[in-house]
């Protein structure tokens, strides 16, 4: 029985012109292609449209992976007015890199959140394509499990009132030293 299953997603970025001083473009992902084949070479990125200070590029193909042991995320995108593949977007690393690459696509809401803590990608959503919606429906359906809700006893907080905690006094030294050397 297989644990994952795998889509191929085309990422599509805004550029559009920064008004600081300290970047001369802002980006942000915009959509998602299924089934959109991978660019020849990944450092040339396709011009999909075009406007005054924004232009739109295909930046990458990556595989959307859904996995059995996250369903639970997939469960509640679905579950939002408009569901939503997420795009975490990395630094370009190299001097020959573009200034941004797409490096993860994901249904799970919680696998993006973590993305969000380093401060380093963007991450975005957008929404998800109707063929992507009923994929990921579908991998729920097959595979998700619910797990009933256990509530946990708390440990109850030591009160000094009602024993049970043997406390020792201070230690004293009994060689008659005065602490020191």
């Amino acid at each position: 029985m297989t644990t994952s299953e795998k889509l191929p997603l085309g990422v599509v970025v805004e550029r559009r012109e920064a008004v600081n001083r300290w970047a001369d473009y802002a980006w942000q992902p915009v959509a998602v292609i299924p089934g959109a084949p991978a660019l020849d070479d990944p450092a040339h990125w396709r011009l999909m449209r075009e406007g005054d200070n924004w232009a739109h590029f295909l930046v990458g193909t990556l595989e959307m992976e859904l996995f059995r042991g996250e369903t639970e995320g997939y469960k509640l995108n679905l579950s939002a007015g408009q569901p939503q593949v997420f795009v975490v977007l990395a630094p370009g690393e190299e001097a020959d890199d573009p200034e941004v690459v797409a490096f993860l696509v994901t249904a799970c809401p919680y696998e993006a959140e973590k993305y969000m803590e380093s401060g380093d990608q963007i991450v975005e959503g957008v929404p998800m394509p109707p063929e992507v919606e009923a994929w990921v429906a579908a991998f729920v359906e097959a595979h998700h499990v619910e797990q009933p809700f256990k509530k946990r006893k708390n440990k109850k907080a030591y009160d000094p009132r009602k024993g049970g905690f043997q406390r020792s006094g201070p230690r004293v030294r009994r060689d008659g030293g005065d602490g020191h050397g």
